[in-house]
C-alpha cells in the first residue's frame, strides 16, 4: 500500500501544493497566518492559541486548512526527503501516518470541545449582554439621582436666598448665592438652569446691594437727630460733672470757712457721699450704646459694611461713607442767619459733638470703616470752622452775659471731646483772645448796674426785719462787726448802696473766674484781680465819686456815704478773698498780695464832703465871735457864745455820728473840723475885722480853746488816747497863738529850740500882725512901742520886741 502510494505520489500535483504555499491561493492575511503556524510547528511550540483563536474567530476550518496544507507540504518535504533518503523517508511516511492518526484525533477532540463550548457560552453570552444593558440602565439611574441631588441642593439654597432676603438676612443671602456660584453654576447638566442662575445671581447682588444702601441712607438721616441729641447729653453730663465740682469746692470753702472763724479746738472735716450715678465715659461695654446712650445704633452702618465687604465694594463703600460725612459736616457748619447765635449756639455745638462722638465710636469698633488720620482730619476742619463762627460770633456780641453763656458751653464742649482723644487747644485759645473784650463788656454792664444803684440809694441806714435779710446783706459779704447776730430788727450803719454794690462785685468776680476758668489756663487770679482792682479802682470809686459830687445834700447824707465807704472797705477784703477762693489760690496768697484800699479817692472825697458840710454848719456858729468884746474890761469865765454853740452842735454830731461811722474816719473828720475851727479863730484875730483886742479878750479866747480841748479829751471813750491827743493837736495854732500872746516872754518865739518845740504851727506874719493888734488897756495908741521914754509893761515891751524883731527877719 506504501508503494501504491508512493508510486501515485508525484501525480498528486506537489509542486502546485508548495507553490500555493508561497501564496498562490492565499491573501496576504491567510500568508501570515500560515507563516505563524509553520513557524510554530517547525519551533515544537504549543498551539492552543491557534486553536483558540479560530474558534473565538469562529473560523475552525481554516485552521484546519491550514493544517492540511501544512501537511502537504511537509509531504512534499518529505518527498523530496525521501527520494534523497528512501529509508529514511519510509519511515517518516510511517510517522507521518501516525501524525495523520493524531491530527485526526485531535480534529475530533477539537470539534467536541468547540460543541461543548458552545453549549456552555451561548447562556453566558445572553447573561453577559442582560448584564451590560442592566449596567448602562444602572449608570443612567445614578446619573440621574446625582442630578436631583444637585437640584435638590440648588434648590434649598435658592429657597434659604429667598428667605434671607425675605427676612432682610442679606450677609446669609450672600453665602447662600455664593454657596451656589461655587457649588453648582459650573455642575448644573441643564444648560436652562445655568442660564437662569448666571442672570439671577448678579440681580440677586445688586438688589442687595441698593437695600443695603438705602438702610443705609436712611442711617446717615438719623444719625444727624441722633449725634445732637448724643451731644448734648454728653455735654449736659460734663456740665453736671463741673457742677458736682462747683458743689464740692462751694462746701469745702464753706469748711475752710467755718474752720477759721471757730475756735482753734474745734476741728471739722469735709464729708462728700460717693456719687454714684456717674455715667462712665467711653464705656465699651454696650455694643449700641455709648456713655448709655441707647439711641446710639450703628447697626445698619456696620451691616451696609459687611455686605460692601462680602460684595468685594469694601472700598468703594468707604469712601463713599466718608465723603457722606464730610458733607454732613460741612452742613453742620451752617450758622442760620434767621436765628440768634444765642439762641442756636448749643444745637450748633451738640451736632458737631455728637457728629465726633459717633466717629471715635465708628473709628474704635468699625473694623477699619474709618481711619484715625480721616477722623483726626475731619476734627482739624471743624475745629478751623467753629474758631472761625467763634471769632464772627463774639465780635457782633456786645453783652458780657451772652459771651459767658457761649463761652461756657465751648468750654464743655472742650471737655466732652478731650475726653475722647480731641485736641481742644485752639478753641480754647479763641476764648481766651477774647478775654478783654469780655471784661470790657463785664465792665460797662456793671458800670450801669452799680449807676443805677447809686440812683436809686436814698441814703439811709439799711433796716432789716429777718435774719435772712441780714444773711444776705450782710453776713454773705462778711460786713458784720462781731460774729454775734444781732436783735431784729436791726438797723445796718450803712445804706442799701452797700450790700447792692457787692452783690454786683461778687457777680463780677464769679462771672469773672467763669470765664477765666476751664479755659485752659490754670492760675488765673491775677486776671481776675486785675479786672476786679479795675471794677473797683475806676468804675465803683468813680461812680461814687460821682455821685458825692453831684447828689449829696446835707450832713446826714454825707455822713452816710462816709460810713459806706468804711464797710466798703472790709468788702473788698472780702472781694479779694473770694476772688482767690473761686480761683483756687491759697488765702495767705491772697493776704500777701493784698494792695491798698482802691476806693481812696471817694472815700477822701466823702470825708472831704461830710467835713465841708460840717465846716459850713460850723462857720454859721463861728460867725457869732464877731460878737465877742475885744476889749472886755473882764475876761469871761465860761466861755463865748460861739463856742458854746459850736461845742454842742459837735457833742450832738458825735452823739449821731458814733452810731454809723467807725471810730477812725469820726476821728478824722472831727480832726479837721477841730482845725478848721481853730483856723477859724486865727482868721478872726488875723482877719480885718477886729482892729485891736486886749488881754482880757484874749483870756476869752484861751477859755474858748480849753473848751473845745475838753471837748476832745471827752472823746476819749471813743477813741485811744493817742488818737485823743491827735484831735487836741487839731487846735494846736489856736492854741500856741494863744499861749504866746498870753506868754511872760514873748519873745522866746525867736528862739529856735523853743518855737520848734512851742510854736511850730505859727506863722511868723500872723504872729506880727496878731501881735500888734494886742493893746494893753492903759494904751492910748496903736503905736505905743514908739513912745520912747514911757514906763511900759515888761510884757508889753517884750511883745514890743518880738514884733519889731519879726520884721526885721520879714
Amino acid at each position: 500500500m506504501m508503494m501504491q502510494s508512493s508510486a501515485t505520489k508525484p501525480r498528486r500535483k506537489v509542486a502546485p501544493a508548495a507553490a500555493a504555499a508561497d501564496g498562490g491561493g492565499f491573501d496576504s492575511a491567510d500568508k501570515q497566518d500560515q507563516l505563524l503556524l509553520s513557524s510554530a510547528i517547525c519551533n515544537n511550540e504549543d498551539l492552543g492559541p491557534f486553536i483558540r483563536r479560530a474558534f473565538a474567530s469562529g473560523k475552525p476550518d481554516a485552521l484546519l486548512h491550514l493544517l492540511r496544507h501544512f501537511a502537504r507540504a511537509k509531504e512534499s518535504e518529505i518527498e523530496e526527503v525521501c527520494k534523497a533518503h528512501y529509508q529514511d523517508f519510509i519511515l517518516a511516511v510511517d510517522d507521518l501516518r501516525s501524525l495523520l492518526s493524531d491530527v485526526d484525533s485531535l480534529k475530533s477532540a477539537l470539534s467536541r470541545s468547540n460543541s461543548a463550548l458552545q453549549s456552555v457560552a451561548l447562556p453566558l453570552l445572553s447573561s453577559l449582554d442582560a448584564y451590560l444593558e442592566a449596567r448602562n440602565v444602572s449608570a443612567n439611574i445614578h446619573l440621574a439621582l446625582g442630578s436631583v441631588a444637585s437640584c435638590i441642593g440648588l434648590m434649598d439654597l435658592c429657597s434659604r436666598a429667598n428667605l434671607h432676603l425675605s427676612g432682610g438676612n442679606f450677609y446669609m443671602a450672600l453665602k447662600c448665592v455664593d454657596a451656589i456660584e461655587a457649588q453648582f453654576l459650573d455642575r448644573t447638566p441643564s444648560s436652562t438652569l445655568k442660564n437662569m442662575l448666571e442672570k439671577k445671581i448678579p440681580e440677586i447682588r445688586s438688589c442687595i446691594e441698593r437695600k443695603v444702601s438705602k438702610e443705609f441712607g436712611d442711617w446717615l438721616v438719623e444719625i444727624r437727630v441722633v449725634s445732637r441729641n448724643l451731644g448734648q447729653l454728653a455735654i449736659g453730663q460734663a456740665s453736671a460733672a463741673r457742677q458736682r465740682e462747683e458743689d464740692l469746692r462751694i462746701k469745702q470753702r464753706q469748711a475752710e470757712e467755718q474752720s477759721r472763724l471757730s475756735l482753734r479746738d474745734c476741728v471739722y472735716a469735709l464729708q462728700e457721699e460717693d456719687d454714684d450715678d456717674v455715667l462712665s465715659v467711653g464705656s465699651e461695654s454696650d455694643g449700641k450704646s455709648e456713655n448709655g446712650f441707647s439711641g446710639l445704633d450703628l447697626t445698619p452702618l456696620y451691616r451696609a459694611y459687611h455686605i460692601h465687604q462680602t460684595l468685594g465694594l469694601e472700598d468703594r463703600f468707604k469712601q463713599y461713607y466718608f465723603e457722606n460725612r464730610k458733607l454732613q459736616l460741612t452742613s453742620d457748619f451752617q450758622v442760620s442767619s434767621m436765628t440768634p447765635f444765642l439762641e442756636s449756639h448749643q444745637t450748633f455745638f451738640a451736632q458737631i459733638a455728637g457728629f465726633f462722638i459717633v466717629e471715635d465710636r465708628i473709628m474704635r469698633t468699625g473694623g477699619g470703616l474709618i481711619s484715625k488720620m480721616e477722623v483726626e482730619n475731619l476734627w482739624e476742619t471743624a475745629v478751623s470752622k467753629m474758631c472761625s463762627v467763634l471769632e464772627d460770633q463774639f465780635s457782633r456780641m456786645q453783652t458780657a452775659n451772652h459771651l459767658l453763656l457761649i463761652k461756657d458751653y465751648v468750654s464743655l464742649l472742650g471737655v466732652t471731646l478731650r475726653r475722647y482723644g480731641y485736641l481742644v487747644d485752639s478753641l480754647l485759645d479763641v476764648l481766651s483772645k477774647h478775654r478783654d473784650k469780655y471784661h470790657e463788656l463785664l465792665l460797662s454792664d456793671c458800670r450801669k448796674q452799680i449807676t443805677e444803684a447809686l440812683a436809686a440809694d436814698k441814703f439811709e441806714q439799711l433796716l432789716m426785719k429777718k435774719e435772712y435779710e441780714y444773711s444776705m446783706n450782710v453776713l454773705s459779704f462778711q460786713l458784720q462787726a462781731s460774729d454775734i447776730t444781732p436783735a431784729f430788727p436791726y438797723v445796718a450803719p450803712f445804706s442799701s448802696t452797700v450790700p447792692d454794690c457787692c452783690r454786683i462785685v461778687r457777680s463780677f468776680i464769679e462771672d469773672s473766674v467763669s470765664f477765666m476758668s476751664y479755659g485752659g489756663q490754670l492760675d488765673f487770679y491775677d486776671v481776675v484781680k486785675k479786672y476786679l482792682d479795675r471794677l473797683l479802682g475806676e468804675v465803683l470809686d468813680g461812680a461814687l465819686l460821682k455821685i458825692i459830687n453831684t447828689s449829696v445834700h446835707g450832713v446826714s447824707q454825707a455822713m452816710q456815704i462816709a460810713a459806706n465807704m468804711a464797710v466798703f472797705e472790709r468788702a473788698c477784703d472780702f472781694f479779694s478773698r473770694h476772688a482767690g477762693q473761686l480761683s483756687g489760690v491759697a488765702l495767705r496768697m491772697v493776704e500777701r498780695s493784698r494792695r491798698q484800699f482802691p476806693l481812696t479817692k471817694s472815700r477822701a472825697a466823702a470825708e472831704e464832703m461830710l467835713s465841708g458840710l460840717l465846716k459850713q454848719k460850723v462857720d454859721g456858729f463861728m460867725s457869732l465871735i464877731e460878737n465877742v468884746n475885744w476889749m472886755a474890761d473882764d475876761p469871761p469865765q465860761s466861755g463865748n457864745e460861739y463856742v458854746n454853740e459850736v461845742i454842742i452842735y459837735l457833742e450832738t454830731l458825735v452823739s449821731t455820728a458814733q452810731q454809723i461811722l467807725p471810730a477812725n474816719v469820726l476821728k478824722r473828720v472831727l480832726q479837721d473840723v477841730l482845725s478848721h475851727i481853730s483856723e477859724m479863730i486865727i482868721g478872726a484875730l488875723y482877719g480885718d475885722s477886729v482892729k485891736r483886742f486886749n488881754v482880757n479878750a484874749i483870756m476869752g479866747i484861751d477859755v474858748d480853746v480849753r473848751l473845745l480841748e475838753s471837748f476832745a479829751d471827752n472823746q476819749a471813750p471813743l477813741f485811744s488816747e493817742e488818737e485823743a491827743n491827735q484831735l487836741k493837736t487839731a487846735l494846736s495854732e489856736s492854741r500856741q497863738m494863744i499861749n504866746l500872746l498870753l506868754s511872760n516872754h514873748p519873745e522866746n518865739f525867736l528862739n529856735p529850740v523853743i518855737r520848734v518845740r512851742s510854736y511850730n504851727t505859727l506863722d511868723h506874719k500872723k504872729v506880727v500882725t496878731i501881735s500888734e493888734k494886742l493893746r494893753d488897756p492903759s494904751d492910748r495908741y496903736f503905736s505905743s512901742f514908739t513912745t520912747r521914754g514911757a514906763k511900759q509893761n515888761p510884757k508889753k515891751k517884750s511883745l514890743d520886741t518880738l514884733i519889731r524883731r519879726l520884721k526885721d527877719v520879714n
